[in-house]
């Protein structure tokens, strides 16, 4: 009998052409289904709760599968961590019903966006934007963070990928946090689900309000503009990591 299979993903995205499988193979989705072909010796599909860009890491991408499997799910995760190029990490596998669905049943998501001020290390300059010379006003971009949580329209905070069908740009925003250490901030964004570049381009705009070049009040102006224009600026990729993804929704954020 074919099992459902559910796995939560980790993966540096820096050598990946995103998560969604491309006609390259060098999509982690790509990397995962080899694996698993060589485990089963016949073709497995994956199914992900969302595609990450190139570049976009992950902590906590789920993806599900179907295969018959006799030795349980601890063994079924070594086999699969055995197949798999470095910068892929399986970190739980589990048994779930068989109307699972890894996107449709996804109630959420949490994404971070990392940055150091200063010069990042070369142990971690893959995995944060480094600010440099920037300094940010962390009040700012608290206050701005506040027009964008709620349902909007965030035509203004998505870009298009050119060849996907026509979907509504209105999405719920629940929470947005900047917190502020030592020597990083990261702008943490929780919802329901987010379009293409939306979390890069809101971490982006946040980042612009913090270093004075977009005052507070013009996040909400855009927002309502419901059009994407040259100020809204995506930050880059390698910030960005897929935290979380929710299947019960979150009792407290």
């Amino acid at each position: 009998m074919t099992t459902r299979w559910r796995c939560i993903c980790a993966y540096d995205g820096t050598d990946f052409s995103g998560w969604q499988k491309q006609p390259s193979g060098d999509a982690v989705q790509d990397k995962i289904e080899m694996g698993l072909e060589k485990i089963f010796q016949h073709s497995i599909r994956t199914i992900g709760a969302g595609r990450t860009d190139a570049g976009v890491h992950a902590k906590g991408q789920v993806f599900h599968f179907d295969a018959d499997w006799k030795h349980g799910p601890e063994k079924m995760l070594q086999a699969l961590r055995s197949h798999l190029p470095v910068g892929i990490s399986p970190r739980a596998l589990s048994v779930v019903r068989p109307n699972f669905h890894a996107q449709i049943s996804a109630k959420g998501k949490i994404y971070r966006y990392r940055c150091v001020f200063g010069w990042a290390m070369p142990q971690e300059d893959r995995f944060v934007l480094s600010l440099k010379n920037r300094k940010l006003d962390f009040e700012k971009m608290k206050a701005a963070s506040v027009d964008l949580i709620g349902t909007h329209d965030f035509s203004s905070f998505a870009a298009s990928r050119g060849n996907e069908k026509v979907e509504s740009s209105v999405r719920t925003v629940w929470d947005i946090r900047i917190l502020n250490r030592a020597r990083s901030v990261d702008i943490v964004v929780w919802g329901e689900g987010f379009l293409y570049k939306m979390v890069r381009s809101i971490a982006g705009a946040l980042l612009d309000v913090g270093a004075g070049k977009i005052e507070p009040f013009e996040i909400k102006e855009m927002l309502e503009a419901k059009k994407r224009i040259e100020r809204v600026v995506s930050a880059p990729a390698k910030g960005l990591c897929l935290d979380k993804v929710f299947y019960r929704s979150p009792v407290s954020k």
